[in-house]
């Protein structure tokens, strides 16, 4: 429902008479401007919201806050570092940390409700995420790299890219009468006439801009079919080239662009990481932040392609040709207003440092698929790759035992590539030598013994290392820290008892549950149940004794003990063998 301006203006009347009213005076004016305006309350509200701004809700004062102090966060980690095996494993969980930190009184752990006063006890994360926020963590200590925030400094330092479909035409050579540059009529190719706009999508222009953030230089290239990684590394590729006539060239140090997944297809990652070139992408709907190429694709449009339908040009060739004469021109006449000469005249104040010049077209094409590879860093901070040894001292937070990701260096044959996350997830480059050794094999930067006995710089996880160590064992120097050690003394002087939390717990009673008797066997008490021997273990005993076993004494003993031989008769069954053969015997003599 619109809302006229008549009643609009009394609504924000309305408005301001109910905040002057303040608590338990609005009402009232809610009701007699429902009189007023014959409509219900419901109906006034939704009125009012429509035409009063709400104030923005404030952020929690507590926001980002950590509640645990640092010297407890300092205290827990101390304690869980102790519990570590020599294998780095930890034995003990933060939870079972703080039960017994708690109940040996080391520390409180808890948060304090400003408003009600209420107290309660951090939780096991929150302990986790505050000796992450300390830089304490047992598993983080040390982790961070620090964030380069980049500026627009001299010419290309930062290059901006764009595509843009150019949607009023197309290149189609099917017939003589079409070929070149066409205009899309609105008749044959608006919305409601998808067929005839996919008959020629893969003839569809798509241009590239590329702009110079410091010198506003503008570089553009048309490209046939869709915006894809395969275009965007083939424009880049012949942008950094150097161009005969044309002064805008070289590898720029960082590259703004879109979200596209092309933009950000680890193709081009992978060729931009080789270059170090630093990719900003920024936000989906934050075209401002690449607002220079923005405006060069209007300066396009209006400048160069308006002309096109006076001048029509036979294929993409073409057009680009006609393009790089465009920008020529544009670049050496222009004057730009931000710095007061044309474009080409300031880029020309770039250094011999601040140009970097691109390597060869096959090169870049053959770092598009190389991938960065994982190597394990040694104890003298060096890597092996690609068949040599680098050393990686000179990387921000590197430590032993870690894996590093090592790429080609396209700027340098003796240096290799470190591939590295800032806090914002930029990648960045690290450019690392080659280990030089003598004829001997020895480092030819190695300390000479008797000469040099310099150590490595202590790093931030060295510093909180020796903080929590010295905490574990109530030490104030290196030096009480090695004697305590020598003299093997308890952590923490053996105040903290593991086992408290047992004593504290509360004590339970279990009532006895029912059973069922057992009922035992028929045996004498404490007396060994006798094996059962199978007919065939008896009668290998018999034979063993003396009696020769025949078929009929097998099958007698079958009939005899069809459960098996108790072992203790078995002498008692030899006699019975025996005595009644001796009766045979007998009776026949009879």
């Amino acid at each position: 429902m619109s809302i006229s301006a008549t009643l609009t203006q009394r609504l924000v009347q309305v408005a301001a008479l109910a905040a002057a009213a303040g608590p338990g005076g609005k009402q009232a004016v809610y009701r007699a401007a429902c009189q007023e305006l014959s409509i219900s309350l419901p109906t006034l509200y939704r009125h009012l919201a429509k035409v009063t701004v709400k104030p923005e809700r404030k952020q929690r004062s507590d926001a980002g806050a950590v509640s645990l102090p640092r010297a407890e966060a300092a205290l827990i980690s101390a304690f869980l570092m102790v519990s570590h095996r020599k294998t780095n494993k930890r034995l003990m969980s933060i939870g079972q940390a703080l039960d017994i930190l708690r109940a040996n009184n080391e520390v409180r752990a808890e948060r304090t409700d400003m408003a009600t006063g209420e107290v309660t006890k951090l939780s096991a994360s929150a302990v986790s995420r505050a000796l992450k926020h300390y830089g304490l963590h047992p598993d983080q200590l040390g982790r961070a790299a620090p964030a380069v925030e980049l500026r627009s400094l001299h010419p290309n330092h930062v290059w901006q890219i764009d595509a843009s479909l150019c949607v009023l035409y197309y290149l189609n050579a099917r017939t003589k009468a079409e070929s070149g540059l066409q205009v899309m009529d609105r008749d044959k190719f608006y919305k409601n006439k998808p067929a005839n706009l996919a008959r020629i999508e893969a003839d569809r222009v798509w241009s590239y801009e590329i702009t110079c953030h410091n010198s506003g230089a503008i570089y553009v290239e048309y490209v046939l079919g869709a915006e894809s990684a395969a275009n965007l590394t083939h424009v880049f590729i012949n942008a950094i080239q150097q161009r005969e006539g044309e002064p805008f060239y070289g590898v720029p140090f960082t590259l703004m662009m879109d979200m596209g997944s092309a933009n950000t297809s680890g193709l081009f990652s992978n060729l931009a990481r080789r270059l170090q070139v630093q990719l900003i992408a920024h936000a989906p709907g934050n075209a401002r932040a690449t607002g220079q190429v923005e405006k060069a694709r209007d300066i396009i449009e209006r400048s160069f392609e308006a002309g096109l339908r006076l001048a029509p040009v036979s294929g993409l060739d073409e057009l680009n040709a006609q393009a790089r004469r465009w920008a020529l021109w544009f670049n050496s006449n222009k004057v730009h207003s931000r710095h007061g000469r044309t474009r080409y005249d300031q880029w020309m104040t770039i250094t011999a440092e601040q140009l970097r010049l691109a390597p060869s077209v096959e090169l870049c094409r053959e770092l598009l698929t190389h991938e960065p590879e994982s190597r394990k860093v040694s104890d003298t901070l060096t890597v092996s790759f690609k068949g040599r040894e680098f050393d990686v001292r000179g990387v921000p937070g590197v430590m032993v035992g870690e894996k590093l990701q090592l790429a080609i260096n396209p700027w340098k044959p003796d240096a290799a590539m470190v591939v590295d996350v800032d806090t914002d997830g930029n990648e960045l480059l690290h450019s690392v030598p080659a280990v030089i050794r003598d004829d001997a094999g020895f480092r030819t930067d190695a300390n000479v013994i008797g000469e040099d006995w310099a150590r490595p710089a202590d790093t931030t996880l060295d510093l909180n290392r020796k903080e929590v160590e010295l905490l574990a064992y109530d030490a104030s120097t290196q030096e009480e820290l090695d004697a305590k050690r020598r003299a093997k003394e308890v952590p923490f002087g053996g105040r903290i008892d593991p086992y408290k939390p047992m004593d504290q717990a509360p004590e339970r009673t279990f009532l006895p549950k029912r059973g069922t008797d057992l009922t035992p066997a028929v045996t004498t008490a404490g007396s060994v149940p006798v094996r059962q021997l199978s007919p065939f273990e008896a009668a290998a005993e018999l034979r063993r004794m003396g009696l020769e076993m025949t078929r009929e004494r097998a099958s007698q003993l079958r009939s005899w003990y069809p459960d098996g031989v108790p072992e203790d008769e078995m002498q008692a069954l030899y006699e019975r063998f025996t005595l009644r053969g001796q009766l045979r015997v007998v009776a026949g003599g009879g």
